[in-house]
């Protein structure tokens, strides 16, 4: 196991911004040496502010830009590796707009766009805003490796420290710890005799390692006064196969990723997190994301396909991650495809995100060539979608219910 990220979080437009951004930079500094010393390997640390369109210029594009760029040279100067600025805001439609000159003039900035939330619902024009930049972004550069670096959200709350989808809340400075460790769920199931076991010793090994990291965070908390929020201990990959989530689902009896009996192994790990006993923020679910892992990487475009990720993200996960799609697909396409993940969250109340990384000029069945220490190259995906129109291609702010839990 390892962090991910020590993600801070905070607000630019507080009146003391700079002198919290100094306090923040001096904790990443501690924090990576006290965690790495003691418990686990630090990889990145990380800065996530509030939502931009509540901070930055809106209707200048150039002093957005500039805004922007100022502030990714502060995060860089007070030693963050990447910087998140939150998610535009379907109450702020010009917010989707600025998202790709953003992009543009910044190499480690990333960003979110808010389709669905509840009780509220789905936001249809944030749906297509979000799939226009999909679309947009992939051209930026030829590799369309720019989406990377924006997620669509659905009933995705603040202070969770897995970018894109991180942001801040309008509160007091915090933390929260992202964890890399599909290995150590790896490594407990290939020893397990049943399920039972499986399950019993993963949660011991979690339990164990995150109490560790909760001791160091809390004096850290006490020393800094900047509040720890929690861990989210998603079990995220790294791209070979001693760290694959994938791996871990297959060793549990799945021939193959994607076929039946994947669901089932989904749910089961999906429930094993749910009974971890550490604090928890953002997502604590299963994460698929298929180019960073090895063994979704090579099921991509076989046993794996896109229905099948999306089926897994209504017992799990954190919906869409690192969709690798044809370079042809088009806005229209894209917006059918975020409409069914923002249905979902909104159905079952949880949080899902769509990172979609169509690649110009590749078509479906090719494979990726991202030179990217984080990505394992796998296949370009089908999405077998012909858009929406009608009802469904309006403008209006979709009320979808829970559904009851049943009398019988």
């Amino acid at each position: 196991m390892k962090i991910r990220s020590i993600t801070s979080f905070y607000d630019p437009a507080d009146i003391n911004s700079s002198r919290i951004l100094e306090r923040l930079s001096e904790f990443a500094r501690q924090a990576a040496i006290h965690f790495s010393s003691a418990c686990n390997e630090v990889q990145t640390t990380r800065l996530a502010t509030t939502p931009f369109p509540t901070w930055i210029p809106l209707n200048d594009t150039e002093a957005a830009v500039e805004a922007v760029t100022a502030l990714e040279t502060s995060a860089q100067n007070a030693g963050f590796s990447y910087l998140g600025l939150g998610p535009a805001l379907p109450r702020v439609p010009r917010s989707y707009e600025l998202i790709i000159p953003l992009l543009k003039a910044t190499r480690n900035v990333f960003f979110g766009g808010i389709m669905a939330s509840v009780p509220q619902g789905i936001y249809l024009p944030a749906v297509r805003a979000c799939a226009r930049v999909v679309e947009q972004a992939a051209s930026v550069t030829p590799d369309g490796f720019t989406n990377l670096r924006f997620a669509a959200l659905a009933n995705v709350s603040p202070n969770g420290p897995f970018f894109p989808a991180a942001y801040a809340a309008v509160e007091r400075p915090a933390f929260g710890l992202a964890l890399e460790a599909a290995d150590v769920a790896l490594e407990c199931f290939h020893k397990a005799a049943s399920l039972a076991e499986a399950r019993q010793t993963l949660l011991a090994a979690l339990n164990q390692q995150t109490a560790c990291l909760e001791k160091i965070a809390q004096e850290l908390s006490c020393q800094f006064d900047i509040d720890f929020k929690g861990i989210d201990c998603s079990l995220a990959p790294f791209p070979q196969d001693w760290c694959s989530i994938g791996g871990a689902l297959e060793s549990l009896g799945i021939p193959g990723l994607g076929l039946h009996g994947s669901l089932a192994a989904a749910a089961f790990l999906a429930d094993t997190l749910d009974r971890g006993e550490w604090r928890k923020t953002g997502f604590n679910g299963l994460m698929l994301p298929v180019l960073e892992d090895s063994t979704l990487a090579a099921r991509s475009g076989g046993t794996l396909g896109l229905k099948d990720l999306l089926l897994f993200s209504a017992v799990c996960g954190t919906g869409l991650d690192t969709i690798p799609l044809p370079g042809s697909v088009t806005a229209g396409q894209i917006e059918a495809l975020l409409l069914d993940v923002a249905a979902l969250a909104v159905r079952l109340n949880k949080p899902l995100t769509a990172r979609l990384m169509p690649v110009p000029g590749k078509r479906e069945g090719e494979l990726t060539t991202f030179n990217f220490s984080y990505f394992s190259n796998g296949k370009l995906m089908e999405l077998n979608s012909g858009g929406v129109s009608g009802l469904l291609g309006g403008n209006e702010v979709v009320e979808i219910g829970q559904r009851p839990r049943s009398l019988f």
